[in-house]
């Protein structure tokens, strides 16, 4: 029978985040070598959440150990690894050298530097919730459901808890931090959802600083006063 949510946690949980690392990135890894995607996933993690690294250690290993059979699999009874590109012999080696770099991370302390997020994944791991309102109000559906930017910006505040709201400008808040360069900023929005471009005159950086001002104010002050829309 297929895994319960709670099975599939225990067994393959953080297993299935580092896979989710690899979308879109290739698995180079090897004995001396680590991939953008590891990298990537050890820098969030070590950052965010350190004592699931032993656990992720654990599962690649004891996945690797037992590789499931076409049965199992057709049955749901074990996590199927995604396409990462590998031939299905390289698979279980790959997996062993997963193991092998985090366990070696873990025992030496050695960390990726703290850095702007390098793949989708990190982008969205680093940002949840700006990845949630980026793509959820301003996907290319924006100019038929709402009358411009500023309105989308009042549907989420309305429609979402204020504690997310505060969340949401945390994260504004460390993205301005980051300091890019524009285009970097454009490509950040994008990496995040964004699909339609900031209102004119602003950059991707200045819409994101207005968004946060906007999101900040108390609900007493927000208005059309505070951004200028009509």
């Amino acid at each position: 029978m297929p895994l319960s949510p709670l099975e599939h946690d225990r067994r393959y949980g953080e297993l299935d985040q580092v896979m989710r690392a690899y979308a879109g990135q290739p698995a180079d890894d090897a004995a001396d070598k680590l991939s953008a995607a590891l990298t990537a996933y050890l820098r969030h993690t070590w950052h965010s959440r350190p004592w699931v690294l032993a656990v992720a250690e654990r599962q690649l290993r004891e996945y690797a150990d037992n590789p499931p059979g076409r049965l199992r699999l057709r049955l749901g009874e074990f996590y199927p690894i995604p396409d990462v590109g590998l031939p299905e012999g390289e698979i279980q080696q790959w997996l062993y050298c997963l193991a092998d770099h985090i366990k070696h991370s873990i025992e030496e302390g050695e960390l990726p530097p703290p850095a702007v997020p390098a793949t989708h994944w990190e982008w969205h791991a680093r940002f949840p919730e700006l990845g949630q309102f980026l793509g959820g109000w301003f996907s290319q559906d924006m100019p038929d459901e709402f009358l411009d930017h500023d309105a989308a910006v009042d549907d989420y505040r309305a429609t979402t808890d204020p504690h997310l709201v505060a969340r949401l400008v945390g994260e504004l808040h460390e993205l301005l931090t980051l300091d890019l360069e524009e285009s970097d900023y454009a490509l950040a929005v994008a990496e995040l959802g964004m699909e339609v471009d900031p209102p004119t005159p602003y950059s991707a950086s200045g819409w994101l600083a207005l968004t946060a001002s906007r999101l900040s104010a108390r609900r007493a002050e927000y208005g059309p006063g505070l951004s200028g829309s009509k």
